[in-house]
Order: structure tokens, then C-alpha cells, then sequence
């Protein structure tokens, strides 16, 4: 769908919408990463604050409503944002913190239904027909679970309310933040036909403009257009598919939870580095980080792949396969650097480097091969040892002595802010 916003379409009258039927419930919550971020940072909040590196070649991961006022937005690069908005406070991402909260929240969605898809560390569908004997009607569910996130996790999520995927996923977009809207089946036509073409799931820049060149503006518009005229204008595919949404069909069902299929993470130089000392050492930055995601998610994995994106931006990537699934950072670090190392970069200017772990698995159901020359608390206890410190005092309370350096000193990493 458009990830512009629209304002939430009019009712008629003034009685509680009629929730009968509006069994599917989307999720959503709200700015989750600078929100999440602001937990440990009560004095930020109600100020503009944008997540993601401080440096000018970064790109934001997320930022508060009061800096999106200012136009900032996901995936804009950083320096953009800063110009437009210079009283912003940039923090640094905290993966491990954001997917621990995560997890919580997974699991208030797993205590009202075990019929939960997530979409994303911040939203999910949630199919609650078997939980409102329990729980009550689909309304109510909905507002126990707001208000359940709002007090254990600090953060606000906005919900929509629909007898369909599709219409509850629009529903909750047009509620942020910290609200709920419920569409009920009588009233999906209503709600549907008054909003822009834009607004509908699947509905990019190009095919909007498409559509507004045959004069089709409106959700309704598209409704009223034989679809033998869109699929001649959009193709068989994307105009059957415009068509059964502008009449509200959508006969998805959740699915049930459905696991990352990969976790990592990547690095934008300040400036191109062709030197390899430098690079493994973000590697092992890269590594750390990714394992403790990894771990967070209760997950372990076999396959570890690397992304090197070059000066011209040609970007490769490689993998390997191990033998056994692991969640330690160690593992990871050796087998990154060796699928490095043998590409035989000769003083090469690198932009950007990635780790990521793929093949995941549950933890609880992963055998654990011991090493023959691993100690009794080896890798594994010194990783569970920094993962309580860092929940205790902070992401990279701990860390390798090699990353324990003055920034400024170091010409690969931008300084902190």
C-alpha cells in the first residue's frame, strides 16, 4: 500500500460502528523504533528525534511524529533529514532493545489468540473469531491490547478493525497514531470508494499516475471501471488485483506466525576504505550485532552471508553453509572475515559492508554441537554474559577490545553523536 497517509474517511451517524463480523485485526505500532528508543530517553520525548547513523551517508530507520512534521522520513538519507530538520536529535539504532520488545510483544498477541501473523518486528494480522468468547467482541479485544502495550512496553500501537486483511491493514495506517478505527461489513464500501486511488494495497507512484491519466482518481472510480479497461491499462495481474480490493475482496486468511527468514545487518562508510584492518573490524561490529539479534529472536542459524557494496556501487554478496546452526558471535565474526578474505580484494575502496545469519531456526529445537576445544564456558556463556549487561546497562556496554576505540581515531566508522 502507499506509504503516504490519507486522513480517515467520514461515518454517517453517531452510534459505535458494528463490530459483528470484524474478526481480523491489524497492528501496528506506532514510530516503533524511535518510540522504542525513547524508553531509555524520557527527556527526548515530545521532541523531534530521528533514529539511524549519525553520519552524512546514512539513512534514517525511523523518527518521531513531531520530526516527521518537518518531512523526515524512513529510508531518507540522513543528511536530508538533518537539513530539514536541524533541531532534531539523532540516536543511534538499538537492535537488541528493539527486538526484545518485539518479542513481548509477539507474546501479548500470542495470550489473546494463537492465530497471529507477523509482518515485521512492529506489526502482525491477528484473527480473534476463537478468542471473543473468551475476551469479548473484536472491538474490545482490540482496545485490551492497546492499552496491554501502552503499560508494559511504553510505546503506542495503532489497530484496525475489519472483517478483511486488506481493509484492516488500511484501516490501522488511517488511525496513527494511537488509535483505532473498526469498518464494518456493511460499511467497507463506504469506507473504500471515498479514499484516492493511492490508497489502495499495491498502488506505487507509476500506477498511480497511470490511473489518474485515464481520470481515475477515486477507490470508487476504479470499482466502476470494467476491469477488462484496467487489466488493458495495468495488465491481467495488477488490474484484476486493483479491482477485487476496490470492492473490498479478500479472501486471505491469517497465517500463522511466520519466523524472519533472515537477520543482519549492514554499514555505510563515512568514506570509501580500502583498508582491511578497518574492514574487519566492522565486520566484527557487524557480527556482534547481528548475533545478538539473533539470539533476542530466540533464533539460531547456519548459513552466514556477507554484502560488500563497492566505490561505483557494484555490491556482491557470499555465503556459506555450516555445519551445525549457531548463535555466537564468534562463529559468525570467523566466517564472515574468511568469506572476505577470500575474495582477494586488492586495496579495493569499499562503501558498505553486511552481515547477515539465514537458515533460522528455534533455539529451543537447534542441537548445539560442543566444540572439542572449547572450554567449559566458552563463547556461548561469554555472549549470554554480555547480552545480561547489555540489557541491564545498555547496548555495547560490553564489547570486543577491538571496537573499545576513540571514533574520531578510526577512519571507517562516522563519529557518535
Amino acid at each position: 500500500m502507499s506509504r503516504r497517509q490519507y486522513a480517515a474517511p467520514t461515518r454517517s451517524g453517531d452510534d459505535e460502528p458494528d463490530d459483528n463480523g470484524c474478526t481480523i485485526l491489524h497492528v501496528d505500532m506506532d514510530a516503533f523504533y524511535a518510540m522504542a528508543s525513547l524508553i531509555e530517553r524520557p527527556d527526548l520525548r515530545g521532541k523531534p528525534v530521528i533514529i539511524g547513523g549519525g553520519g552524512t551517508r546514512s539513512v534514517v530507520l525511523s523518527a518521531t511524529y513531531e520530526a516527521r512534521t518537518f518531512g523526515v522520513t524512513s529510508a531518507m538519507p540522513m543528511a536530508r533529514a538533518r537539513r530539514m530538520c536541524p533541531q532534531g536529535v539523532v540516536l543511534e539504532p538499538d537492535f537488541a532493545r528493539y527486538a526484545q520488545i518485539s518479542d513481548a510483544i509477539m507474546a501479548t498477541f500470542a495470550s489473546v489468540t494463537d492465530i497471529v501473523e507477523p509482518l515485521s518486528l512492529d506489526e502482525a494480522f491477528l484473527d480473534v473469531a476463537g478468542a471473543q468468547r473468551r475476551l469479548g467482541s473484536p472491538r474490545h479485544i482490540a482496545q485490551l491490547l492497546r492499552d496491554t502495550i501502552a503499560d508494559e512496553q511504553g510505546i503506542t500501537c495503532s489497530v484496525g478493525v475489519a472483517p478483511t486483511k486488506f481493509v484492516a491493514k488500511l484501516a490501522s495506517s488511517l488511525a496513527k497514531p494511537d488509535g483505532m478505527i473498526v469498518v464494518p461489513g456493511a460499511e467497507v464500501l463506504g469506507f473504500l470508494h471515498q479514499l484516492p486511488v493511492g490508497a489502495l494495497w499495491g498502488v506505487g507512484e507509476r500506477t498511480e499516475e497511470t490511473l489518474v491519466r485515464l481520470g481515475l482518481r477515486t477507490v470508487a472510480d476504479i470499482a466502476h471501471t470494467p476491469v477488462e479497461t484496467l487489466r488493458r491499462a495495468l495488465g491481467d495481474v495488477t488490474g484484476s488485483h486493483l479491482h477485487r480490493l476496490s470492492w473490498g475482496r479478500d479472501e486471505r486468511p491469517v497465517v500463522r506466525e511466520r519466523r524472519e527468514k533472515s537477520i543482519g545487518t549492514d554499514e555505510t562508510f563515512a568514506h570509501d576504505i580500502d583498508d582491511p584492518v578497518v574492514i574487519h573490524r566492522e565486520l566484527l561490529r557487524l557480527s556482534d550485532r547481528t548475533a545478538a539479534r539473533v539470539r533476542a529472536a530466540g533464533m539460531m542459524g547456519r548459513t552466514i552471508s556477507i554484502k560488500v557494496r563497492f566505490a561505483d556501487f557494484t555490491t556482491i554478496t557470499r555465503a556459506r553453509t555450516l555445519r551445525d546452526p549457531t548463535d555466537v558471535s564468534r562463529d559468525i565474526y570467523v566466517t564472515a572475515t574468511s568469506l572476505f578474505d577470500a575474495l582477494g580484494l586488492q586495496r579495493a575502496r569499499i562503501r558498505l559492508v553486511g552481515v547477515r545469519m539465514e537458515g533460522l531456526v528455534e533455539a529451543a529445537h537447534a542441537p548445539v554441537q560442543a566444540m572439542l576445544d572449547e572450554p567449559d564456558h566458552g563463547w556461548r556463556d561469554a555472549d549470554r554474559a554480555v547480552d545480561r549487561a547489555s540489557a541491564r546497562f545498555g547496548a555495547g556496554a560490553v564489547r570486543p577490545a577491538s571496537l573499545v576505540r576513540d571514533p574520531d581515531a578510526d577512519p571507517g566508522r562516522r563519529p557518535r553523536r
